[in-house]
């Protein structure tokens, strides 16, 4: 019987993680050289605007693959930088967005009924 069944993995674990800190000239075939070592691969998308460069998703078919990947590669060093392998939340990663779309609807109430927010003392 396989080991792997009676693991009980920690919630964040998933098999999509989200890599930071990458060379901007790494390439996709350099991904998959680095990940593949722990695993079948079922996508790794590399970031490619001035927001997302250094930054991929790598997405594994097996959670455990994942989780092993993240175990080893975090702190690895690619052409002198350091890798941040994290796994990917969703409703982290949305947060900041939900923030600052608050913090737009705010402005805009105050500019409509032209209210000041006092200053602090």
């Amino acid at each position: 019987m396989n080991k792997r069944n009676n693991i009980r993995l920690p919630p964040e674990v998933n098999r999509l993680l989200y890599v930071r800190n990458l060379p901007y000239k790494i390439t996709s075939d350099e991904m998959y050289d680095i990940f593949g070592k722990f695993g079948a691969i079922r996508q790794i998308r590399v970031g490619n605007t001035p927001e997302t460069r250094g930054t991929a998703f790598v997405v594994y078919e097996d959670i455990f693959d994942a989780k092993n990947a993240c175990d080893h590669l975090s702190g690895f060093n690619v052409c002198n930088r350091y890798l941040v392998v994290l796994y990917y939340q969703s409703n982290k990663a949305f947060k900041r967005v939900d923030v600052d779309k608050k913090q737009e609807e705010l402005n805009n109430i105050k500019s409509k009924y032209n209210l000041k927010t006092p200053e602090a003392p």
